[in-house]
């Protein structure tokens, strides 16, 4: 192993003569940032994979919530100038003899750290194989019919086993977060992490999020499970014990069930129309410190749409009915986001699966930061806009705000 001190970027024209050479590059990752600067991305992946089209090099950049990846010709520069331009205050390159490490010191200078390594074959397949929050054989799939006796995913529950992947992707990443914030407390063994599902269904996330939270993250966690049916809990409380799982379901509805104590976590996933509005505002009420929360249909404002004249000059977007409905969708969601920030959350919205596995992919993640806010910049934005468009939305009219004139 060497290690020296270099400028920063001979050390990084180095490594693009290393990462343009699609014979020498098994993978380049980009992360950190530089002192008193923040890249656009938090990390940045880079290898060669051979498409129909031939090889390419695909580039993955991530946010704080999802990946975007890009394939580029060999030979293309500008994507990689782009991002080696950007202060990221580490890259790693991999080749099949050697890694080479630049750290930066500062905006000029680097330490280059090179360490020899046994030649290795480069993979170059498309699709490689994702480290997964739970494993495919786990048991709890085989109970809930999405693998086989011999651990196997089903084929035609592909689609289910994503969703559920990609929701442990984002519980964990908002647990962690409001935990480091200081906004959701410490579990212990006697004080376990109370999650609540409302409108649970047959409970596919709700027995995911006990798993991987216990199995996985080793937190003391105790899930309850809401549904207005009662072959859900009937289902679900033969679920839980066969796995042996801490859950307990109850029949009742979103608005009407009454909880022993209040919970930490507070989960609404595909609850349908205005159900998710109930959810959320039960969270409300509760103050509950996390809230996630995946709509599923938006009827209520859709027929609002249908009925209120459109405000000028925005006729073409609720004029055929395609683009009403997914502008209904996307007014919806606003307003809750909006009717949120109002009862004292900091909320976000991100899609947590993407489209083409199930087009109710759209998150609300809510952490709870204060009181409610009596005024301001947050309700005129939230008036202006029902007040233009004729609305009223349901959550709003459950936590008794309505438009001030």
């Amino acid at each position: 192993m060497s290690r020296t001190s270099e400028p920063l970027l001979r050390a990084l024209n180095r490594l693009r003569s290393v990462i343009l050479d699609p014979d020498q590059l098994v993978k380049a990752v980009a992360s950190g940032k530089q002192r008193g600067t923040t890249p656009p991305w938090r990390r940045a992946e880079l290898r060669y994979v051979d498409l129909k089209a031939g090889r390419h090099l695909q580039i993955t950049t991530y946010d704080a919530t999802q990946a975007f990846t890009a394939n580029h010709p060999v030979g293309s520069t500008d994507a990689l100038d782009a991002l080696l331009d950007l202060p990221f205050a580490n890259w790693t390159v991999t080749t099949p003899t050697e890694q080479i490490r630049v750290q930066a010191k500062t905006s000029l200078t680097a330490f280059v750290t090179t360490t020899e390594q046994q030649a290795a074959p480069t993979p170059r397949t498309h699709d490689q194989a994702k480290e997964r929050l739970l494993p495919e054989d786990d048991e709890l799939f085989r109970v809930l019919g999405l693998s086989d006796k011999e651990g196997r995913l089903k084929p035609s529950r592909q689609a289910k086993f994503r969703q559920v992947e990609e929701f442990l992707r984002q519980l964990d990443a908002a647990i962690t977060d409001a935990s480091k914030s200081g906004k959701l407390r410490t579990p212990t063994s006697e004080e376990p992490l109370r999650i609540v599902d409302l409108g649970c269904g047959n409970g596919y996330l709700t027995f995911a999020a006990q798993r991987y939270l216990t199995e996985v993250k080793d937190l003391p966690v105790v899930v309850t499970g809401v549904d207005v049916k009662q072959q859900s809990r009937d289902h679900n409380s033969s679920v839980a014990a066969e796995l042996g799982i801490n859950a307990e379901f109850v029949v009742g509805t979103i608005g009407g069930v009454q909880l022993a104590e209040r919970p930490d976590v507070v989960l609404a996933l595909h609850a349908c129309d205005t159900a998710t509005d109930d959810a959320l505002a039960r969270a409300v009420e509760w103050e509950t410190p996390l809230v996630l929360a995946a709509p599923c249909c938006h009827h209520d404002i859709a027929a609002q749409l249908r009925k209120a004249p459109t405000p000028a000059p925005y006729a073409m977007l609720t004029r055929h009915g395609i683009l009403r409905e997914r502008f209904a969708d996307t007014l919806t969601d606003a307003l809750r986001a909006s009717l949120l920030r109002l009862a004292g959350y900091r909320v976000e919205v991100v899609e947590f699966v993407e489209s083409q596995h199930t087009p109710r992919n759209t998150m609300l993640r809510a952490v709870r930061t204060g009181g409610p806010v009596k005024g301001g910049a947050v309700r005129k934005e939230y008036d202006d806009l029902v007040t233009a468009w004729g609305v009223r939305p349901q959550l709003g009219e459950l936590l008794g705000v309505s438009p001030q004139q």
